[in-house]
Protein backbone atom coordinates (compact mmCIF):
# COMPACT_ATOMS: atom_id res chain seq x y z
CA UNK A 1 0.00 0.00 0.00
CA UNK A 2 1.32 3.41 -1.01
CA UNK A 3 0.48 6.25 1.37
CA UNK A 4 0.35 9.85 0.19
CA UNK A 5 0.03 12.76 2.57
CA UNK A 6 -0.15 16.52 2.33
CA UNK A 7 2.67 18.69 3.75
CA UNK A 8 0.48 19.81 6.65
CA UNK A 9 -0.09 16.19 7.75
CA UNK A 10 3.43 14.92 7.10
CA UNK A 11 4.56 15.00 10.71
CA UNK A 12 1.43 13.21 11.89
CA UNK A 13 2.26 10.37 9.51
CA UNK A 14 5.84 10.26 10.81
CA UNK A 15 4.73 10.26 14.46
CA UNK A 16 2.24 7.51 13.60
CA UNK A 17 5.21 5.30 12.74
CA UNK A 18 5.38 5.20 8.94
CA UNK A 19 8.81 5.74 7.41
CA UNK A 20 8.12 5.49 3.68
CA UNK A 21 5.39 7.58 2.09
CA UNK A 22 4.84 10.29 -0.50
CA UNK A 23 4.18 13.97 0.17
CA UNK A 24 2.20 16.13 -2.20
CA UNK A 25 -0.10 19.09 -1.66
CA UNK A 26 -2.36 17.42 -4.23
CA UNK A 27 -2.32 13.68 -3.41
CA UNK A 28 -4.23 12.68 -6.55
CA UNK A 29 -1.20 13.76 -8.59
CA UNK A 30 0.67 10.81 -7.08
CA UNK A 31 0.30 7.08 -7.59
CA UNK A 32 -1.07 5.97 -4.25
CA UNK A 33 -3.59 3.85 -2.39
CA UNK A 34 -4.35 5.93 0.69
CA UNK A 35 -4.23 9.67 1.33
CA UNK A 36 -3.78 11.17 4.79
CA UNK A 37 -5.11 14.72 4.72
CA UNK A 38 -7.00 17.39 6.61
CA UNK A 39 -10.75 16.93 6.98
CA UNK A 40 -11.63 19.85 4.71
CA UNK A 41 -9.60 18.42 1.81
CA UNK A 42 -11.05 16.12 -0.85
CA UNK A 43 -9.36 13.53 -3.05
CA UNK A 44 -10.41 10.78 -5.45
CA UNK A 45 -8.31 8.01 -3.87
CA UNK A 46 -9.20 6.33 -0.60
CA UNK A 47 -8.41 8.68 2.24
CA UNK A 48 -8.28 9.14 5.98
CA UNK A 49 -9.27 12.67 6.99
CA UNK A 50 -7.96 14.12 10.24
CA UNK A 51 -8.16 17.34 12.25
CA UNK A 52 -5.10 18.87 13.93
CA UNK A 53 -6.35 22.22 15.18
CA UNK A 54 -6.44 21.52 18.93
CA UNK A 55 -3.99 19.63 21.12
CA UNK A 56 -6.49 16.80 21.64
CA UNK A 57 -7.16 16.60 17.90
CA UNK A 58 -3.43 16.20 17.26
CA UNK A 59 -3.18 13.38 19.80
CA UNK A 60 -6.30 11.67 18.48
CA UNK A 61 -5.08 11.96 14.89
CA UNK A 62 -1.70 10.42 15.65
CA UNK A 63 -3.49 7.47 17.24
CA UNK A 64 -6.07 7.19 14.45
CA UNK A 65 -3.45 7.24 11.69
CA UNK A 66 -1.16 4.80 13.52
CA UNK A 67 -4.02 2.36 14.10
CA UNK A 68 -4.90 2.60 10.40
CA UNK A 69 -1.32 1.82 9.39
CA UNK A 70 -1.18 -1.14 11.77
CA UNK A 71 -4.50 -2.55 10.55
CA UNK A 72 -3.20 -2.38 6.98
CA UNK A 73 0.09 -4.08 7.83
CA UNK A 74 2.21 -0.98 7.19
CA UNK A 75 3.76 -0.90 10.68
CA UNK A 76 4.46 -3.64 13.21
CA UNK A 77 2.87 -1.94 16.20
CA UNK A 78 0.40 0.91 16.66
CA UNK A 79 1.48 3.79 18.84
CA UNK A 80 0.35 3.85 22.47
CA UNK A 81 -1.14 6.80 24.34
CA UNK A 82 1.90 7.18 26.59
CA UNK A 83 4.11 7.35 23.51
CA UNK A 84 1.98 10.20 22.17
CA UNK A 85 2.33 11.99 25.50
CA UNK A 86 6.10 11.55 25.18
CA UNK A 87 6.01 13.32 21.81
CA UNK A 88 4.49 16.36 23.51
CA UNK A 89 6.96 16.16 26.41
CA UNK A 90 9.80 16.27 23.90
CA UNK A 91 8.76 19.88 23.24
CA UNK A 92 8.60 20.71 26.96
CA UNK A 93 10.92 23.73 26.77
CA UNK A 94 8.94 25.28 23.90
CA UNK A 95 5.42 24.69 25.19
CA UNK A 96 3.23 26.18 27.86
CA UNK A 97 -0.40 25.52 27.07
CA UNK A 98 0.01 22.14 25.33
CA UNK A 99 1.49 20.59 28.48
CA UNK A 100 -0.78 22.18 31.10
CA UNK A 101 -2.47 19.84 33.53
CA UNK A 102 -6.20 19.51 32.88
CA UNK A 103 -7.21 21.40 36.04
CA UNK A 104 -4.98 24.33 35.04
CA UNK A 105 -6.41 24.37 31.54
CA UNK A 106 -9.91 24.29 32.97
CA UNK A 107 -9.12 27.52 34.83
CA UNK A 108 -8.44 29.14 31.45
CA UNK A 109 -11.71 27.77 30.12
CA UNK A 110 -13.61 29.11 33.12
CA UNK A 111 -12.10 32.57 32.64
CA UNK A 112 -13.35 32.67 29.04
CA UNK A 113 -16.84 31.24 29.37
CA UNK A 114 -18.51 34.66 29.32
CA UNK A 115 -16.73 35.84 26.14
CA UNK A 116 -18.56 35.84 22.81
CA UNK A 117 -16.36 35.46 19.76
CA UNK A 118 -17.02 35.93 16.06
CA UNK A 119 -14.70 33.67 14.08
CA UNK A 120 -13.84 34.02 10.41
CA UNK A 121 -12.50 30.51 9.90
CA UNK A 122 -13.89 27.11 10.73
CA UNK A 123 -10.54 25.68 11.87
CA UNK A 124 -10.10 28.45 14.44
CA UNK A 125 -13.50 27.75 15.95
CA UNK A 126 -12.16 24.49 17.35
CA UNK A 127 -9.48 26.31 19.34
CA UNK A 128 -11.77 29.11 20.49
CA UNK A 129 -14.21 26.53 21.82
CA UNK A 130 -11.42 24.53 23.45
CA UNK A 131 -10.29 27.52 25.52
CA UNK A 132 -13.84 27.94 26.78
CA UNK A 133 -15.14 30.94 24.83
CA UNK A 134 -18.50 31.05 23.07
CA UNK A 135 -18.44 30.96 19.26
CA UNK A 136 -21.39 32.96 18.00
CA UNK A 137 -23.55 31.70 15.13
CA UNK A 138 -21.64 33.06 12.16
CA UNK A 139 -20.11 31.43 9.10
CA UNK A 140 -17.96 33.41 6.70
CA UNK A 141 -19.12 33.23 3.08
CA UNK A 142 -16.96 35.07 0.57
CA UNK A 143 -19.81 35.23 -1.92
CA UNK A 144 -21.95 37.29 0.45
CA UNK A 145 -20.69 40.84 0.76
CA UNK A 146 -22.93 41.68 3.72
CA UNK A 147 -22.79 38.43 5.67
CA UNK A 148 -21.19 40.20 8.62
CA UNK A 149 -23.70 42.99 9.07
CA UNK A 150 -26.30 41.16 11.12
CA UNK A 151 -27.23 43.67 13.83
CA UNK A 152 -28.30 40.80 16.06
CA UNK A 153 -24.73 39.56 16.38
CA UNK A 154 -23.24 40.54 19.73
CA UNK A 155 -19.59 39.70 20.27
CA UNK A 156 -16.60 40.79 22.33
CA UNK A 157 -13.81 39.50 20.08
CA UNK A 158 -13.33 38.96 16.38
CA UNK A 159 -10.86 36.22 15.43
CA UNK A 160 -9.60 35.79 11.90
CA UNK A 161 -6.67 34.17 10.03
CA UNK A 162 -4.14 36.47 8.40
CA UNK A 163 -5.02 35.22 4.90
CA UNK A 164 -8.52 36.68 5.28
CA UNK A 165 -7.35 40.05 6.54
CA UNK A 166 -8.31 41.96 3.38
CA UNK A 167 -11.81 40.46 3.45
CA UNK A 168 -12.22 41.22 7.14
CA UNK A 169 -11.10 44.82 6.63
CA UNK A 170 -13.78 45.23 3.94
CA UNK A 171 -16.51 43.84 6.15
CA UNK A 172 -15.64 44.90 9.68
CA UNK A 173 -14.78 48.18 11.38
CA UNK A 174 -11.76 46.91 13.31
CA UNK A 175 -11.16 50.32 14.89
CA UNK A 176 -14.67 50.77 16.22
CA UNK A 177 -13.81 49.77 19.76
CA UNK A 178 -16.95 47.65 19.93
CA UNK A 179 -14.88 44.47 19.95
CA UNK A 180 -11.26 43.39 20.05
CA UNK A 181 -9.83 41.94 16.80
CA UNK A 182 -7.31 39.10 17.02
CA UNK A 183 -5.34 38.03 13.95
CA UNK A 184 -4.01 34.47 13.84
CA UNK A 185 -0.98 33.49 11.78
CA UNK A 186 -1.35 30.73 9.20
CA UNK A 187 0.32 28.87 6.34
CA UNK A 188 3.79 30.20 5.58
CA UNK A 189 3.76 32.63 8.50
CA UNK A 190 3.85 29.98 11.21
CA UNK A 191 5.68 26.74 12.03
CA UNK A 192 4.60 23.73 9.98
CA UNK A 193 5.07 21.54 13.06
CA UNK A 194 1.49 20.74 14.20
CA UNK A 195 2.27 21.04 17.90
CA UNK A 196 4.22 24.28 17.64
CA UNK A 197 1.59 25.68 15.28
CA UNK A 198 -1.21 24.90 17.71
CA UNK A 199 0.78 26.27 20.65
CA UNK A 200 1.30 29.57 18.83
CA UNK A 201 -2.39 29.92 18.08
CA UNK A 202 -3.47 29.01 21.60
CA UNK A 203 -1.00 31.52 23.01
CA UNK A 204 -2.26 34.30 20.75
CA UNK A 205 -5.89 33.64 21.62
CA UNK A 206 -5.44 33.09 25.35
CA UNK A 207 -3.27 36.17 25.75
CA UNK A 208 -5.59 38.13 23.44
CA UNK A 209 -8.61 37.34 25.59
Amino acid sequence: MIVVTTPMCRQIVEWAGLKEFKVNKFPDEEEGDLAILLSESKVKMNSLAIKINTFDQIKDSIKLVSDCFFENGLIDKAIEIDEIDSIFKHYQDNLKFAVLEEDEFNKIRSSNNDKNVKVYSEFLKDIVRDIGANVIDFRYDKSLEDDCHDSNLDFDYLVYPDYLESEVLKRENLGSGDFKPIKILSHNNISKDPILKAESRYETLINGF
